[in-house]
């Protein structure tokens, strides 16, 4: 029996790989526009980072973490998780390699996969990838308003349609503490009709009974967390909704909008698009003040907001909305030999070809010419050259375009000059 892929996993092949560069590269330019720097953290990390950071009540840490134990210190047994999320670790990160010191707001991206054991389904994965951004050190809405507008850009010059961006604000841990007396008094005539995970959220985190999705027949009339926000977070969220406004972002206020994870303070947002199945939320985030100091920053603690998006829920957008990704050029050029002796000179011009910068490659089977011109058009070649004996003997090669069809002949020992030419034009 042979060895397959994990249940929730998937195979990023050739042919499909390029529609992930393409769209990795548009997050990487965004993110050079936006002045954010990459950063790479391990795929683990010990498991109280997410238990303190993520939070201990929320589903992730109950339900979906990939939690092993392996020897530390004198065979001393340590837990590690593979990371749920992008932000705890960058979090870390930030505070173990005193990033807090930097005189600038420290603006942040990173791109990869991230683990959560759940069940499979459109758009859902268990191992999954987020390009996600964080940037530490400024209270400003207009920070805030940064960080949603670069996830809309982000969407809408891939050519996504109809992306909604929904914000609301979750307040301080002052104005939750109020909220969260209310709802349960709210719920306590229901309580024994929620489900099991509700019952469990109604002591310790009410909250997040308003995104469960086997409750919602309840959440009808529930009291909204801006009923009770006080009036710093009441002119921080008008705050940011007038740069957006500005910036001409276009939201809408979700009152019932609450995320899934326990560090968020303040401006709460995500991104949805209609296309994969019962899932419309594509991305989110929002604003964290207080995690770094409750990682390890302490007296060093800076406020902080970010963002994680969906590579594979982006993908399938894409596709479910005909997106046309710019088309990949695999070759600049390939090259046939015919001989012996021009097959040994095509091996030399090959290599000079990718030093030059070319993307070129050659024929490695033995085949006639019109197998290797059918593997030519395969590869999506700009052109072929075609070197003989004979042409070696007179220093020539022929170049041919795949495109108009057009032939010309030049001297060998200009040929990588005159195929560089050709690509700088």
């Amino acid at each position: 029996m042979s060895i397959q892929k994990p249940k929730g996993t998937q195979d990023l092949l050739p042919g499909e790989i390029e529609k992930w560069q393409y769209v990795e590269s548009k997050a990487r330019e965004l993110c050079q526009r936006f002045n954010y720097r990459e950063i790479r953290t391990p795929i683990f990390e010990n498991t109280e980072l997410f238990q303190r950071g993520v939070g201990e009540t929320t589903d992730i840490v109950e339900k979906e973490m990939y939690t092993f134990e392996a020897k530390g210190d004198r065979n001393k047994p340590l837990s590690f998780s593979l990371r749920p999320e992008g932000t705890a670790g960058v979090v870390r990160a930030y505070v173990e390699n005193k990033l807090f010191g930097e005189p600038d707001v420290s603006k942040l991206f990173y791109i990869g996969p991230m683990f959560r054991y759940e069940q499979p389904q459109a758009g859902r994965y268990r191992q999954f990838h987020q390009f996600g951004i964080e940037a530490f050190g400024s209270v400003d809405p207009s920070m805030d308003a940064e960080v949603i507008a670069l996830g809309y850009t982000f969407y809408n010059e891939l050519g996504i349609k109809d992306v909604t961006v929904d914000i609301n604000s979750v307040g301080t841990i002052a104005c939750r503490d109020v909220f969260k007396q209310k709802l349960q008094e709210f719920f306590a005539p229901v309580k024994d009709q929620l489900c099991s995970d509700c019952q469990s959220r109604y002591d310790r985190n009410p909250m997040r009974i308003l995104d469960c999705k086997v409750d919602q027949k309840f959440c009808e009339g529930a009291p909204t967390i801006l009923e009770y926000l006080d009036e710093e977070c009441t002119a921080h969220f008008a705050a940011v909704q007038e740069h957006l406004g500005a910036m001409n972002i276009p939201y809408r206020i979700n009152p019932r909008l609450v995320r899934g994870l326990d560090y968020y303070t303040h401006t709460a947002f995500e991104y949805k698009a209609a296309g994969i199945g019962a899932i419309d939320t594509i991305g989110g985030g929002g604003r964290y003040n207080g995690l770094v100091g409750q990682i390890g920053g302490g007296s060093n603690d800076q406020p902080g907001v970010g963002l994680g998006l969906g590579l594979e829920r982006t993908l399938l957008i894409l596709q479910a909305q005909n997106v046309e990704l710019p088309a990949v050029k695999l070759l600049d050029i390939y090259l046939v030999g015919l001989g012996e002796a021009a097959e040994k000179e095509v091996t030399k011009q090959l290599q000079w070809l990718r030093l030059a910068g070319l993307k070129a490659e050659k024929d490695y089977l033995g085949r006639k010419i019109k197998a290797q011109m059918k593997s030519a058009d395969r590869y999506k070649a700009s052109y072929v050259a075609i070197l003989g004996d004979d042409e070696l003997e007179r220093g020539e090669i022929t170049i041919k375009s795949m495109v108009s069809g057009e032939q010309q002949t030049v001297k060998l020992d200009q040929f990588v000059a005159h195929m560089k030419s050709i690509k700088l034009n």
